[in-house]
């Protein structure tokens, strides 16, 4: 696959707010973009995401409402939500840890040690979280001293938790509109929804966040509302 393609595919990845109605999107299409999503990089192996797929016609239909009545919500073939489940950070943990300990045979070897250590104590320190914030101080604190004199991670609080998994869903859901677009439709990412009605009508827990719900179509080009403009490469890119 050439660098011609990917830039074809990059050129092509607009944010379309207008499908046509009179095309379809196979869930094949849907279910291999999704199967791609789960491949993105994210913190840690951690994988603290999860994509709700809505094909039930008249949940579908509410999440028009849910969506604001925006367009690129009412005329979309497929919709799926991404969302962020911090909580489930013990879950994935001992899931990593799970898989270290099968590779071992015997005494574990130093990467090995690096990866029971890394699931069973950094991860913990790293996500632990209390209503009084002691988990906080504790990381702050640890990073204050330990980074004092050397470069050192900086553990925070709830903020950088959050900060993380929403980065790692992020990349998630690029790739899965890379794919789409690789697939030939087209895709909107959008932000303008009310979280707290998603959440509840989703049934997810407190600890789930929605970080963003993409449509999906054949795009039309009254669905494009303009030049694809960026600030110039010289604003935004400094080489040091």
């Amino acid at each position: 696959m050439s660098n011609t393609y990917f830039d074809e595919i990059i050129e092509k990845r607009r944010s379309n707010r207008k499908f046509d109605p009179n095309v379809e999107v196979p869930n094949e299409v849907i279910q291999r973009s999704l199967e791609r999503a789960i491949l993105s990089p994210n913190s840690s192996n951690m994988q603290l995401w999860e994509f709700y797929w809505i094909q039930t016609p008249s949940l579908k239909e509410q999440f028009t409402e849910l969506c604001l009545g925006q367009n690129a919500a009412r005329t979309a073939k497929q919709l799926v939500v991404f969302v962020t489940r911090g909580d489930l950070w013990k879950k994935r943990a001992n899931w990593n840890l799970a898989l270290v300990k099968e590779t071992i045979q015997g005494e574990p070897d130093k990467m090995q040690k690096r990866g029971l250590d890394y699931y069973s104590k950094l991860m913990p320190l790293a996500y632990c979280s209390d209503m009084f914030g002691f988990f906080t101080f504790v990381r702050r604190t640890i990073s204050f001293f330990m980074g004092f004199n050397k470069p050192f991670f900086r553990l925070g609080g709830k903020a950088d938790q959050r900060i993380t998994v929403h980065k790692s869903c992020a990349l998630a859901a690029q790739t899965f509109m890379l794919s789409i677009a690789a697939e030939g439709f087209e895709s909107c990412p959008m932000e303008g929804f009310d979280s707290k009605r998603v959440k509840k009508i989703l049934n997810l827990p407190a600890g789930a966040e929605i970080n963003m719900i993409i449509s999906v179509g054949k795009g039309t080009q009254e669905g494009i509302w303009g030049p694809r403009n960026r600030v110039p490469y010289n604003e935004v890119v400094f080489v040091k």
